[in-house]
């Protein structure tokens, strides 16, 4: 096993694995402050990371197509601007948009922790746990659609819903919201700017939207190794990549071109990850029922946040039997650092990722038809693992190789969802709901 850089692993297995068995904190890319609200670093110092990034909003980011980014990307009612951006900053890292003033969107989308929080779910108001995952705000302006079931169709939708969430951020309304952060003088000064009008709700969403634009993030080692530089990844990662658009069959749906950047087809699968503790027709029934009584976009948040409704995925925004169980397609972009994954966060490493997809998923009645066993052996499991870890912007160099130390050191000592029979079609998935867990063997 080796990491992205191409050295080997197995060396300092045993030392991390002491490490981690010591307690320390698995995701803790960034040192947490004692006085971190939530576990996320103070918002202060979030801000000097951010400016050490050197992001640049002046130009179209770089491996994105300009003329699709000024008339894609940027919708018309929300030009990109400095005074925007500035607002919106502002905004993304103030506690008062939450009821209780201990949230703020870099709450759950820290700067330190690659924009997310690095949670199986993320911790609102009052210490609530929602039911997903945050993910990632890099890049997150290039997405068709946010949240994992794509509930809202863009930033600006995106980045209002969280606020009025009674378990995330807790105001009960807008009004108490704009009520809340009006406690700070200058924003009607840096709404006016921005905008040319008092600050309002649809404003305060769009001015968020526009600072989240500027956190684009394509400069990997992978991209370097495509531009010629075939040092760029290691010969395990060079391996990797051809399993990824090969037998690996990544690609089907996470397709990286120019034209798509992010590694994501932007539809919902049924991978199965919810099938492991799910009934899916008895849920459906009953979010049926309740969708019925009352379908507001508003309460439709709260089941998708707040209840174990939110299992079934996109069937709660469309109601379609074929989009049970289903989320979004998620960016391969910066995966190394944005741990742990899928909506619910049960896979804590890229390792746990590949043995979910090599087994076939989890079998239920609503796997979408293009998840089966893969057959991939433990070396080609790690080499694409470490094809994966190529995929984090340069910025972020020193975060994705302490991820990977991380994962390996957790890899190494345990691999839940790891299961040759399975992979490599010895043991059909029917036989163990039928003849037990030997199978036809017994």
């Amino acid at each position: 096993m080796t990491n992205y850089l191409g050295r080997p692993a197995s060396a300092h297995f045993k030392t991390l694995a002491c490490i981690a068995l010591m307690g320390a904190s698995t995701y803790s890319l960034a040192a947490e402050p004692a006085n971190a609200l939530h576990g996320a670093m103070p918002p202060d110092a979030q801000q000097q990371l951010l400016d050490s990034l050197k992001l640049n909003a002046a130009a179209p980011p770089q491996g994105v197509d300009a003329v699709a980014w000024a008339t894609i990307y940027i919708p018309a009612d929300n030009e990109l601007t400095a005074e925007r951006i500035a607002l919106g900053r502002k905004l993304y890292f103030d506690t008062h948009l939450s009821k209780d003033r201990t949230v703020a969107c870099a709450t759950c989308h820290d700067v330190s922790r690659g924009f997310t929080d690095h949670r199986n779910v993320s911790e609102g108001i009052g210490d609530h746990l929602g039911q997903r995952s945050a993910p990632t705000s890099m890049n997150a302006a290039l997405m068709q659609s946010m949240f994992w079931d794509g509930r809202a169709a863009s930033l600006e939708e995106q980045a209002k819903l969280p606020i009025l969430n009674p378990v995330e951020m807790g105001h009960p309304d807008a009004a108490s919201a704009m009520a809340a952060i009006e406690t700070d003088p200058s924003y009607q000064a840096l709404f006016r700017k921005a905008y040319g009008r008092a600050p309002t709700y649809e404003d305060l969403g769009r001015a968020i939207a526009s600072f989240e634009r500027t956190l684009i993030f394509l400069d990997a080692p992978y991209d370097h190794f495509l531009n010629g530089d075939n040092k760029a990844i290691s010969p395990a990662a060079v391996r990797g990549l051809e399993l990824f658009n090969g037998k690996a069959r990544c690609v089907s749906c996470h397709m990286i071109n120019s034209s798509n950047p992010l590694g994501t087809d932007n539809l919902f699968h049924n991978i199965g990850v919810s099938a492991r503790k799910q009934n899916f027709e008895v849920l459906a029934q009953k979010g049926l029922r309740v969708i019925e009584a009352d379908s507001d976009p508003k309460a439709l948040d709260k089941l998708a946040i707040e209840t174990d409704l939110s299992e079934l995925g996109r069937f709660l925004v469309t109601r379609q039997r074929q989009d049970i169980g289903a989320f979004k397609t998620e960016q391969v972009r910066n995966i190394g650092i944005t741990a742990p994954y899928m909506h619910d966060g049960s896979l804590r490493t890229l390792w746990d990722v590949v043995d979910h997809y090599n087994k076939g998923g989890e079998t239920n009645s609503y796997l979408d038809g293009g998840i089966e066993p893969l057959n991939l052996s433990e070396s080609e499991i790690d080499d694409l693992v470490a094809f994966l870890f190529t995929l984090t912007d340069v910025r972020f160099a020193a975060q994705n190789a302490a991820a990977m130390r991380e994962q390996e050191a957790i890899a190494a000592q345990k691999r839940p969802f790891r299961d040759n029979a399975l992979a490599h079609r010895q043991m059909l998935p029917f036989e163990q709901r039928v003849m037990g867990q030997t199978g036809l063997q017994q």
